[in-house]
C-alpha cells in the first residue's frame, strides 16, 4: 500500500475500484482511519463498491499514518495531507465522502481547494454547540494518551496545544458559517442524531451552503436502505461524464 511523505508526515492510503475518483474521509474523530469505515451506517467503500475509484486514508497520527502536530493550523495540515494523497495518486478533481470528522475535513477542503471537489456527501458531521462543548474539550484525551505512549518525541503540552487549537471553534469547527455560505459545491448532508454529531449542525450546514441538500430521516433501519439509494443517486448525478 502506498505512503505519501509530506512535511515530516508519512500518510498511508489505499485505492479500491475504478471509475471517477472519490476521496473517502473516515469517522473516528482524531483516530480517523480506513478500518473505522466499518462503524459507519453508510460505508461508501462497500455501499458503492465497483462504481468509483475509491481513495481511503489514515489521517495523520491515526492508523498507519504519523507526523508532527501542527498546532498553528491543525485543519489546514490535515487538508494538505489529503490533497497530497490525491496528488500522489495523480488525481485532480474528485468526489468527497466524509463521515463524522470527515464532514469537517471536507468543509476545509472546500475552503482551500474548491475547484477540486466536484460534489460532497457529509454523513453525520460533527459539530460543537452549547450543550456538547465539554465533550469536545475532552475528546482528544484518549487519542493523546495513546499517541504519547508510542511517540517519545511528543510532550504533553504539545499534544494539549494541538488539541486545544483543533477544537477551539464552534459550529462545524474547521470553517466558519460565513465560509459555508460562500461554498458553491453541491453537497448532500445527512445530519447526525447524537451529542457528538448534533442534528442542529448538519441542518445548519445544509441551510447555509447555497448548493446543499438535506437528507433526513435516514439513519434508522426503516429509512437506511432508501437513504443509501438516495446518496448513490446524488453521487451518480454529480459524477462528471
Amino acid at each position: 500500500m502506498p505512503y505519501v511523505d509530506r512535511g515530516g508526515a508519512r500518510i498511508w492510503y489505499t485505492e479500491r475500484g475504478t471509475g471517477f475518483p472519490m476521496l473517502t474521509l473516515a469517522p473516528g474523530g482524531m483516530r480517523s482511519s480506513v478500518r473505522l469505515w466499518e462503524l459507519a451506517a453508510i460505508n461508501p467503500l462497500t455501499a458503492y463498491a465497483g462504481r468509483y475509484r475509491m481513495i481511503a486514508m489514515d489521517q495523520r497520527n491515526a492508523g498507519r499514518s504519523a507526523g508532527p502536530l501542527e498546532a498553528g493550523d491543525p485543519w489546514g495540515a490535515y487538508a494538505a495531507d489529503q490533497l497530497a494523497v490525491m496528488d500522489h495518486a495523480g488525481i485532480g478533481r474528485f468526489l468527497a465522502f466524509g463521515c463524522c470528522i470527515g464532514g469537517s475535513f471536507i468543509l476545509k477542503l472546500l475552503e482551500l481547494a474548491p475547484d477540486r471537489v466536484v460534489a460532497a456527501v457529509l454523513e453525520q458531521p460533527v459539530g460543537i454547540i452549547a450543550s456538547n462543548r465539554e465533550l469536545f474539550d475532552n475528546l482528544w484525551k484518549p487519542w493523546g494518551e495513546q499517541l504519547m505512549s508510542t511517540r517519545g518525541d511528543l510532550a504533553r503540552d504539545q499534544v494539549e496545544a494541538f488539541a486545544a487549537a483543533m477544537w477551539a471553534a464552534d459550529f462545524a469547527v474547521s470553517v466558519t458559517r460565513e465560509q459555508v455560505r460562500s461554498f458553491r459545491t453541491p453537497m448532500l448532508v445527512l445530519p447526525g442524531v447524537d451529542e457528538h454529531h448534533p442534528a442542529q449542525t448538519g441542518r445548519e450546514i445544509a441551510a447555509l451552503a447555497p448548493a446543499a441538500r438535506l437528507l433526513e430521516p435516514w439513519k434508522d433501519p426503516g429509512h437506511l436502505p432508501a437513504a443509501t439509494e438516495a446518496v448513490g443517486r446524488f453521487l451518480r448525478d454529480h459524477t462528471p461524464r
